[in-house]
């Protein structure tokens, strides 16, 4: 599987990666056993970076997947994590983390801290989660209502401890296109990962932020190319951006599904393929719960995508001219 640096850096990625909120038991719960194998079988299939945080699952990801990786050589792969929520344990919380979205019992709460002092206890704390003696990529994780916390005092930690060599990339990671943007601008980070806002459904960050990363030499990690589920399986019901699909976009993705099956490819095809036609992007993030679904982004990396099928969906307005597509996959 191609591998990237990020940025002008030196941290590899796989083009196509793992993202550990799944087996943080986002939405319903994943067995301890199939969380294993979903991370061995990204592993089987090449994937050698993969992305948690704190809050999957209240850290359950983080722990799950520190001990799938721990024993497999640490120079082969590449874990980022992420910083602004700090997990406190709160000894009179009943239930499970509904709020949160995970199906796991409400232990800790999250509290939001962007500080420097923050920084260093959510890395710790992480590090000690993950049973790992370092992280490869540290992110700001969704700073969009304490903006200027993080980049006056988290960012400036994150950046001390690149410099002083603790972790070799640092970032911010959130579900809108325009401050990450602004991180381009006004920061020295290596990446950026941007969920929801580059796939076939939404392109908003072609607008300033794609643009802004090209020009920059910095790269950009896309999560979320499902939308949240309906590009994978567009029907009555799909989430879309975490919750219910609204009917004017549930009938553009199946409009597109249409057109896919007319060439011969799943949606999912399409969906996992697109953000690849832009030169900033150096990995695409595919959430997963299980071998099979980690199986099934492989084979669709693998899987090409024609030329006449992107041509339709700009021909019939399903896509954007702006939007640059794959060639040669």
């Amino acid at each position: 599987m191609r591998t990237i640096r990020l940025g002008r850096g030196t941290v590899p990625v796989t083009e196509l990666s793992f993202g550990a909120a799944g087996i943080g038991n986002l939405y319903t719960p994943v067995s301890d056993a199939d969380a294993r194998a979903a991370v061995d079988a990204a592993w089987n299939a090449g994937l050698r970076y993969f992305d948690t945080a704190p809050h999957y699952g209240l850290g359950l990801s983080e722990r799950r997947l520190g001990a799938a990786l721990r024993e497999r050589p640490r120079a082969e792969y590449t874990v980022s994590t992420k910083v602004g929520r700090l997990l406190e344990a709160d000894p009179a919380a009943v239930g499970e983390d509904t709020a949160g979205g995970f199906a796991v019992p409400a232990t800790h709460r999250r509290i939001w801290d962007f500080s420097a002092d923050g920084v260093l206890r959510g890395i710790e704390a992480s590090l000690a989660r993950l049973g790992l003696d370092r992280v490869d990529v540290v992110y700001l994780h969704d700073p969009d209502d304490h903006l200027e916390q993080a980049l006056d005092h988290g960012y400036p930690a994150l950046e001390r401890l690149r410099a002083e060599g603790v972790v070799g990339a640092i970032g911010a990671g959130m579900n809108h296109a325009a401050p990450l943007a602004r991180f381009l601008r006004d920061t020295d980070v290596d990446a950026v990962l941007l969920a929801g806002r580059y796939t076939l459904l939404d392109q908003s960050g072609l607008t300033e932020l794609l643009p802004e990363a090209a020009a920059r030499g910095k790269s950009v990690v896309v999560g979320g190319v499902f939308n949240s589920g309906l590009l994978a399986d567009p029907r009555p019901g799909a989430r879309y951006d975490y919750e219910r699909a609204p009917r004017p976009v549930l009938e553009r993705a199946l409009a597109a599904r249409r057109v896919a099956e007319r060439h011969g490819i799943p949606l999912r095809a399409a969906a996992l393929h697109f953000p690849f036609g832009h030169p900033a992007v150096a990995s695409v993030l595919v959430g997963a719960r299980s071998a099979s679904e980690v199986r099934d982004g492989a084979e669709l990396l693998r899987r090409p995508v024609p030329a006449e099928f992107w041509a339709e969906l700009r021909g019939s307005g399903l896509l954007p001219e702006r939007a640059p597509v794959p060639t040669g996959r």
